[in-house]
């Protein structure tokens, strides 16, 4: 079992980070024991953190299952420029954000049986559920709106990276992010508050 330790922010415990970092690296030079070594001790975290984003345990692992996907697709593409888990926190915002429109998508497309009453709107029935679902709405309306305003706001925010980490991730420098990321609170919080 790997080693862990607590994130920085409180978060749950982790696999170990300079354990990730080396099998990452061994997996984007192609060792194929390392990126299925890596795969398997990500899989709890990364279904941790796509549970942040959407609030149905189904669809959370999907989500999962979607990450790993793309980190076994795209591993090659990690040169180590940056730390691997702000590499991963970015595929895991991207996939569950992908995810998210995808079940929206299917859910309007998809005509309500006449017999069967109004589905039931998770914003009503469950606290945490919808809180998540707003932030996903309000996301994809600031996305529409004020498409540079996302990155620092899902880097820093959902994915829990430093300043520093979401700054290069970003690829702004770290006052742009710390001012771009206070535009974007401001903005999104009226509309977290309507609902």
């Amino acid at each position: 079992m790997p080693a862990l330790r607590s994130t920085p922010r409180g978060g749950a415990d982790v696999p170990d980070a300079a354990r990730a970092e080396e099998l990452a690296g061994l997996a984007a030079a192609g060792d194929r024991a390392a990126l299925d070594q890596l795969l398997t001790e990500l899989r709890p975290e990364v279904v941790r953190r796509c549970g942040r984003f959407l609030p149905c345990r189904e669809d959370a692992e999907e989500a999962a299952q979607d990450v790993l996907l793309q980190v076994a697709r795209h591993i090659g593409g990690f040169e180590g420029r940056s730390r691997f888990s702000t590499w991963l926190y970015t595929v895991v915002a991207n996939c569950c954000r992908q995810k998210y429109r995808e079940l929206k998508r299917r859910a309007a497309e998809q005509p309500a049986p006449a017999e069967v009453p109004e589905p039931v709107d998770p914003r009503t029935t469950s606290v945490i559920a919808g809180s998540r679902l707003d932030l996903l709405d309000a996301l994809d309306r600031l996305e529409r709106e004020h498409p540079h305003l996302v990155a620092p706001l899902v880097y820093r925010d959902l994915c829990s990276l430093d300043y520093a980490e979401a700054a290069e991730r970003a690829g702004i420098p770290l006052g742009t992010l710390k001012s771009r990321l206070h535009e974007a609170r401001k903005r999104v919080r009226p509309w977290l508050r309507a609902h």
